[in-house]
């Protein structure tokens, strides 16, 4: 999506970071069977936040670093900042494009569209952040960082719902639940839920915060006035600050994942930090870099493999076949044919979302032997 380099030189961490989230990602969305999920490898209900919470902030995260690596030389020139914005709106729109793509993929309903989406977020929210980098300095992101993760607070726990409700944050009845009702309406929002949208409009502008806070880390690798190690070092101590920041304030704003609150904003942003950190340290300062190209075959075509790790199970369950007296997909014939019968169910579960990781991992193998890299 966007390129992680400096001169010639590319961050390589960065895409080792980048391609793992992207593995995380396939991983969480694609178990053999929903009902058999080791607690890790499911969201959390509503509030706390679990491993898989992690993965979508850590990929805005990334795109925060990476705005900063592939635009930062561009940013001074100040005639070219119309034709880098129009290039980011374009962006956004194939983003946005392919998410609904997807949705009409496997229900060709434009009266039940989902219009939130993944990919609608992460065009959104680049987007914006783009235009946020080329036009302000580092002290005005943060101060706007504040002042969000503040009043989303102040909205949602001190503004009554319209509907008469007094300000809560529980799932079907608080604010932002209310706003993508009334703006989307429940026709297209969220299938499973049709109350709120995990990525709905109102919690996407705490989600701009988490790829500010990756500007500004991006900002901060790129320093060339102090060395390596204490670059690794002061992004440490940042990333910790960040994860007890959120501790703290998810004491009177909790951290929740679908309402992309304040408190999970900083918790993950600390996180993500760290993480980050410590690929750089391994990667680019000490050099451990022999088997890091099999992260990056994710990572040098991360969209791409989202994108098909979305339509692939759709394409295979084109194939159905009839199945100890039921009609099945491909996907569950797989699943009931070479996993099921040999494994627990958690670890049959595991496993099938494993081979899929691995299968989608091939056909990105396929792109990265040939160099080809698809820049949404």
């Amino acid at each position: 999506m966007i390129e992680t380099t400096t001169g010639k030189k590319r961050i390589l961490s960065l895409d080792v970071f980048r391609g793992l989230t992207i593995a995380a990602m396939i991983l969480v969305n694609t178990a053999g069977d929903g009902k058999y999920v080791y607690a890790p490898l499911q969201h959390s209900k509503w509030n706390g936040c679990t491993p898989t919470d992690l993965v979508f902030p850590f990929f805005l995260f990334i795109v925060g670093v990476s705005i900063v690596y592939a635009l930062e030389s561009k940013k001074a020139d100040f005639d070219n900042h119309k034709n880098i914005i129009s290039g980011a709106l374009r962006r956004m729109l194939i983003l946005i494009g392919l998410g609904l793509f997807i949705a009409l993929f496997y229900r060709f309903d434009f009266q039940h569209l989902r219009f939130p989406g993944v990919l609608q977020r992460i065009g959104i929210v680049y987007f914006l952040c783009t235009l946020i980098y080329l036009k302000t300095r580092q002290r005005t992101r943060d101060w706007l960082a504040g002042i969000i993760l503040v009043l989303y607070y102040v909205v949602l726990t001190y503004v009554p719902v319209p509907d008469g409700k007094a300000p809560n944050l529980d799932p079907e009845s608080n604010l932002a639940a209310w706003v993508d009702r009334a703006i989307f309406t429940t026709d297209h929002i969220y299938a499973h839920t049709k109350l709120w949208d995990p990525e709905g409009l109102l919690s996407t502008i705490p989600a701009i915060v988490t790829t500010l806070f990756g500007i500004r880390i991006g900002e901060f690798l790129k320093r060339t006035d102090i060395s390596a190690n204490k670059i690794c070092g002061n992004l440490a101590l940042t990333g910790v600050v960040g994860i007890i920041l959120g501790l703290l304030v998810g004491l009177i704003f909790p951290i929740n994942k679908q309402l992309w609150t304040s408190s999970y904003v900083l918790y993950a942003a600390g996180l993500c930090t760290v993480g980050l950190t410590a690929a750089y340290w391994l990667i680019d300062v000490k050099g451990y870099k022999k088997y890091t190209w099999v992260f990056v075959v994710f990572g040098a075509n991360a969209i791409s493999a989202y994108v098909v790790s979305e339509i692939v199970p759709g394409m295979l369950n084109w194939i159905s076949v009839h199945h100890e007296g039921t009609k099945i997909g491909g996907m569950k014939l797989i699943y009931d044919s070479v996993f099921k019968p040999y494994f627990s169910p958690y670890n049959a579960s595991l496993l099938f979302a494993i081979w899929f990781v691995l299968l989608i991992w091939v056909l990105m193998y396929i792109l990265y032997r040939k160099k080809i890299f698809i820049k949404v």
